[in-house]
């Protein structure tokens, strides 16, 4: 029998708390620092970013925002809500919904470095897999990257390399590992004529925690995507997994529209997009569904 199905209502309740405790913890270390460590280097670096383009007009800084959003390490508060819906699991051919709430915020270091953190906090809803099983729902376990990057491209190509912490906060062993984890991470990436392409990495070990299953897993997100000056972009990646202790790849391929829009003077962007499983687990998702809407805070 699985195990979620056996906690009783007091184990419930204590790993609920406990979640809940490490996903405050991860978002307060993410913004805690923020409002005194790099609002003013931040709000230097957009006036000297906005000098530096030469005050094409706002058509032109709208796009330059759109393409800065297709960087993971951008100098840009971003509040992402990534709304995923996955079909055909299991013999019950059952759905999977799950929000990333992704919040990434850069720190001013000095006058040659970021710092960027980006957390993905995941909601889940899961229905059982099987026919008769128990549905699972709450709070997946939180990843959470810490990138430093220089302020300056890199030969043409904008780098950033950091730790990344997986922290158990899944309320239910259906939903994560519950496993405490740390890795390396690394991002490269190319921004010319409207294009973006490059690639973001990570590899976690598991060191502890109350889950079962050890973690040991290698991320690799390739991405191309093309931005116009009506702030457009279309683009395909790759979110694949390689889960090394049963040598499994999972492998989705995601094709998306993504549009930045001014609501009430402030700026959105909302993505759609599909997802096909290229590779999987037995029993893994056939095609899933994207919808996103990210919240910006330019200086």
């Amino acid at each position: 029998m699985p195990r979620h199905i056996l906690l009783t209502s007091p184990h419930r309740l204590k790993r609920l708390l406990h979640s809940v405790v490490i996903a405050l913890v991860a978002l307060g270390a993410t913004m805690a620092p923020h409002a005194a460590f790099a609002q003013q280097d931040a709000s230097a670096q957009a006036q000297k970013e906005a000098t530096a383009s030469g005050g094409g007009g706002k058509a032109d800084d709208e796009a330059e925002l759109a393409k800065k959003l297709q960087n993971p390490v951008a100098s840009l508060i971003s509040v992402p809500l990534q709304s995923n819906w996955d079909f055909g699991i299991g013999a019950a051919n059952a759905m999977r919904y799950l929000v990333n709430v992704q919040p990434v915020i850069p720190f001013s270091l000095n006058a040659e470095w970021n710092l960027i953190t980006r957390t993905i906090i995941p909601v889940i809803h899961a229905e059982s897999p099987v026919e008769g099983g128990s549905d699972a729902g709450g709070l997946g376990d939180i990843t959470q990257s810490f990138f430093f990057s220089p302020k300056e491209p890199v030969g043409g190509w904008i780098l950033a390399v950091g730790p990344v912490a997986l922290w158990p906060a899944a309320t239910d062993s259906a939903l994560g590992a519950g496993k405490w984890g740390a890795g390396p991470t690394v991002l490269a990436l190319r921004q010319e004529h409207g294009w973006t392409y490059g690639l973001l990495a990570n590899h976690i070990w598991s060191y502890a925690g109350w889950g079962d299953q050890q973690v040991n897993a290698s991320f690799l997100q390739p991405f191309v995507s093309f931005t116009t000056k009506k702030q457009t972009t279309l683009g395909i990646n790759t979110e694949s997994t390689y889960d090394w202790g049963q040598s499994q790849w999972t492998v989705p391929i995601n094709v998306f529209v993504k549009q930045l829009l001014k609501i009430g003077g402030k700026p959105v962007q909302f993505e759609v997009g599909y997802r096909y499983y290229a590779e999987k687990p037995d029993g893994g998702p056939d095609w899933g569904l994207r919808f996103t809407v990210t919240f910006l805070f330019p200086k």
